[in-house]
């Protein structure tokens, strides 16, 4: 098990004169924190020497990534804001994560006509429905949550790399995505709570 290397990321935001920041806007600057964060993860896991490989299997981890740190920023919204603001901003999430994916797999994959958007915001449905069922005790997801997590991303890697990728992605790479995505959505939408 390795250390990661730190991703730099901007957790606070200033608004202009007062200016309220809509829903939409807040899923857009944290849609951007998610997926630099899970890219980033995905390179520590290459740099600790884990076999990527191919970009599908790239692809999927970071889909797996993508769709637990969704669940996360969901949580935190539930806490932060009323409800209405937290469901247009983990639908404008979902959305914001569905189109950049989707942006990078027509570049990586000659699928022009494939709805990876769509096929994506049903995964983010299906993770979340099973991640609802896990306890997240204060800021932080629990033991089987992450363990959950692990097992999906450990049946995406190369037979050698299964035994450890669990510990990795469990004891390394997701306490500092956490962390940071933490702050960033707290920087979104913290307004003194509901």
């Amino acid at each position: 098990m390795k250390k990661s290397v730190a991703v730099r990321v901007k957790t606070v935001w200033f608004r202009k004169s007062g200016a309220k920041r809509t829903p939409e806007e807040g899923a857009t600057v944290v849609a951007a924190t998610l997926w630099k964060l899970a890219d980033k993860a995905i390179d520590n896991l290459s740099r600790a020497d884990y076999e990527i490989g191919t970009a599908e299997r790239g692809y999927r981890v970071l889909a797996e990534l993508l769709a637990f740190g969704f669940h996360f920023c969901d949580r935190r919204a539930h806490v932060l804001v009323a409800d209405a603001e937290r469901a247009a901003f983990v639908q404008a999430l979902g959305r914001r994560l569905a189109e950049v994916l989707q942006e990078n797999l027509r570049a990586a994959v000659d699928d022009p006509a494939r709805d990876w958007s769509g096929e994506f915001i049903g995964f983010l449905n299906r993770r979340s429905a099973e991640y609802a069922e896990f306890e997240f005790a204060g800021d932080a997801p629990g033991f089987p949550a992450l363990r959950c997590l692990g097992a999906q991303i450990r049946e995406q890697m190369a037979e050698r790399d299964q035994p450890w990728v669990l510990d990795q992605i469990m004891d390394v790479e997701m306490p500092e995505l956490l962390g940071t995505l933490k702050k960033a959505v707290d920087g979104v939408l913290a307004r003194g709570g509901r």
